[in-house]
């Protein structure tokens, strides 16, 4: 089985298309399971077009709830929320997120002090830093965010790389470490094919960091991180191609933030035009 558990809505307020239809494009592309992760309030910054905001969580639960129950027996909806690591804000983060059934969520770092990186209206700030010190600020938060103990995905491990500012130093050793932390987490990390749409031009995380984590056995799930259905599972074929030729065989799923891995399938995902060759595989 191939999954896209990473998606977005209207609701985050930089996405086109409702909860109903992201199912209707994962239903149309073949996909048998499927999460919408929308952005969580955001906590350390008002800003309406990067983030629904507090009052609209609840709202936000029902209707992905309700697609959970309308879609039963045609696909397999998951109730997922993407939600940033910020130490400041932590606290009042998982106490908000712990108030619903979510079946997972990811961890993701957007925020380095007061900088929202990953924003294309603030990418004029790379040209007044070190890369290098970045490179290593970014993942050593990630690694705080796995130690938390609170999320179940990292969401696009390398997202520092967005506009391709790449760091020159070897930053295999501060994966590792990393990547140790997201093993004793109980954690996954996914594969997010978004990079391909940005200037980085690569999946995040990056080949040599999906080899890592492979050797290290942490397992792997999928997100096409779609801002609108045209979107879900795009170039899910490299991301496939990617885990398999790093030894994966198997993939990532969630239900009750409770983690299970299942097959890979044998054939290719399904295609934009909702051909599916996956096989048997449940």
């Amino acid at each position: 089985m191939i999954v896209d558990y990473h998606m977005h809505t209207a609701r985050c307020g930089h996405a086109d298309g409702s909860v109903e239809d992201m199912v209707e494009a994962a239903i149309d592309k073949g996909l048998r399971q499927v999460g919408i992760a929308d952005h969580a309030p955001m906590l350390y910054a008002d800003v309406p077009m990067l983030a629904m905001s507090p009052d609209e969580l609840p709202s936000y639960v029902d209707e992905v709830l309700q697609a959970k129950e309308k879609y039963r027996g045609r696909i397999e909806v998951r109730l997922g929320i993407e939600a940033d690591y910020h130490a400041p804000t932590q606290g009042e983060r998982v106490s908000m997120i712990e108030l619903y059934p979510f079946d997972y969520v990811i961890g993701s770092v957007h925020v380095l002090g007061d900088w929202i990186f990953d924003n294309p209206a603030d990418v004029g700030r790379y040209e007044d830093i070190d890369l290098d010190d970045f490179y290593v600020e970014y993942i050593h938060t990630v690694r705080e965010m796995a130690e938390s103990g609170f999320y179940n995905i990292v969401g696009h491990p390398d997202l520092v790389k967005k506009f391709d500012k790449r760091a020159a130093i070897n930053l295999i050793p501060r994966y590792r470490e990393l990547l140790e932390a997201v093993k004793r987490a109980g954690m996954c990390y996914e594969v997010n094919t978004a990079g391909l749409r940005w200037p980085a031009r690569e999946i995040y995380p990056e080949p040599a960091f999906v080899h890592l984590a492979a050797e290290i056995g942490v397992p792997v799930t999928f997100g096409s991180d779609a801002h609108c259905p045209e979107d879900v599972a795009r170039d899910f074929d490299q991301a496939l191609a990617l885990v398999r030729g790093a030894g994966y065989r198997e993939v990532a799923t969630f239900q009750g933030r409770i983690m299970s891995c299942v097959p890979l399938p044998e054939g290719q995902p399904p295609d934009e035009h909702g051909h599916d060759d996956q096989g048997g595989d449940e």
